[in-house]
C-alpha cells in the first residue's frame, strides 16, 4: 500500500501531502516519529528491521516509529507506530523533543517521545524480525562496537536518550541539554 505521507517545510509545519513511494524515490522533506520503549527496569526494546522494510532493511533498531500520514498529528502518529510495530498500547508517550535528520536517503523532522511498557512486546511480522530488551549500557556498546548495524537515525537522533534515567511508574527523566 502506498500510503499518503505528511510532507514539512524548512521550518517545520506541514507543508503538503505526497504518496510514499515519491517521498522515497525524490528524498522528499517528512515528519516521522521515534519511540523508545523502555520497561520499568530501565531497560530498552531493541528491534531487528525485517529485510522487506523501504529505508535500512535488516537493521537494528532502538526506536520504534515511522513516517507521519498526512493530516495526522504527531502524539497520534506515534501512538499508532508503537502500537503497530511493538504492541504497545495504554500508555503515556511523553515528548522529549524534535530534531531534524538528512542523508542520502531520507530526509525528515523527528518528534521523539519515550514511555515505560510493562507488557508484552508483540511484533508486526512485515516490520519487526526479532527484538528484545537490552540495558541501556549493554546498547551503547553494542552500537560502539558495530555501529553500522544500527539504523542511523535513530543513532544520530535518539542515542542521547538511551541513558536517560528511568523511574518506574513516572516515566524517563532527562537533562535539559536535548534539542527542541
Amino acid at each position: 500500500m502506498d500510503e499518503i505521507v505528511a510532507l514539512y517545510d524548512d521550518a517545520g509545519r506541514p507543508s503538503g501531502a505526497a504518496l510514499r513511494s515519491r517521498v522515497r524515490a525524490e528524498n522528499l522533506r517528512h515528519a516521522a516519529t521515534a519511540i523508545l520503549v523502555f520497561d520499568p527496569e530501565g531497560r530498552i526494546y531493541v528491534h531487528r528491521r525485517t529485510v522487506t522494510k523501504d529505508l535500512y532493511p535488516g537493521l537494528r533498531d532502538f526506536c520504534a516509529g515511522g513516517v507521519l500520514l498526512a493530516g495526522e498529528s504527531p502524539d497520534d502518529g506515534a501512538a499508532r507506530e508503537a502500537f503497530e510495530e511493538l504492541g504497545v498500547r495504554g500508555v503515556a508517550l511523553r515528548p522529549v523533543g524534535t530534531r531534524p535528520y538528512a542523508d542520502g536517503a531520507t530526509r525528515f523532522l523527528c518528534f521523539q517521545y519515550v514511555c515505560v511498557f510493562d507488557g508484552v512486546v508483540v511484533h508486526q511480522p512485515e516490520e519487526v524480525a526479532s527484538g528484545d530488551w537490552m540495558e541501556p549500557d549493554a546498547l551503547l556498546a553494542a552500537v560502539a562496537a558495530d555501529p553500522a548495524d544500527f539504523v542511523p537515525d535513530s543513532v544520530e537522533l535518539a542515542l542521547h536518550l538511551v541513558t536517560g534515567r528511568v523511574t518506574p511508574g513516572t516515566g524517563i527523566d532527562h537533562d535539559s541539554s536535548e534539542e527542541s
